[in-house]
């Protein structure tokens, strides 16, 4: 038996605009997809051991997407040893600098 819950909850049924399908890694966004959780990283990047524990936990609570702060080459080229490590697509948050976006896109950023 399926009850109505719409006067208590919500969200539970959310108009949905029609959007064009992305991915992301390997997660699809947008389109018919489900709709995804994404978390930031609040660690250094460049703090490779904590950033990687800190996605894993993430992970286990269901995340889908990651995104991690790279201000400087240092955080972005971190990237390179945290992308293998982990089992979600990550995000680089490149502070509006495209040297960022590039180094961030050949240490496997996801975008």
């Amino acid at each position: 038996m399926t009850r109505d819950h719409t006067h208590i909850r919500p969200w539970r049924h959310i108009a949905r605009r029609k959007t064009r399908q992305i991915m992301v890694g390997t997660v699809p966004v947008g389109g018919d997809a489900p709709i995804t959780v994404q978390t930031m990283t609040n660690t250094q990047t460049t703090d490779v051991v904590g950033t990687i524990a800190q996605i894993r936990r993430a992970e286990d609570a269901g995340v889908d997407i990651v995104r991690v702060s790279c201000p400087d080459e240092e955080s972005s080229a971190a990237l390179k040893q945290i992308v293998p490590a982990v089992g979600v697509p990550i995000v680089a948050d490149i502070h509006f600098h495209y040297k960022r976006a590039i180094e961030a896109a050949q240490n496997g950023a996801a975008c």
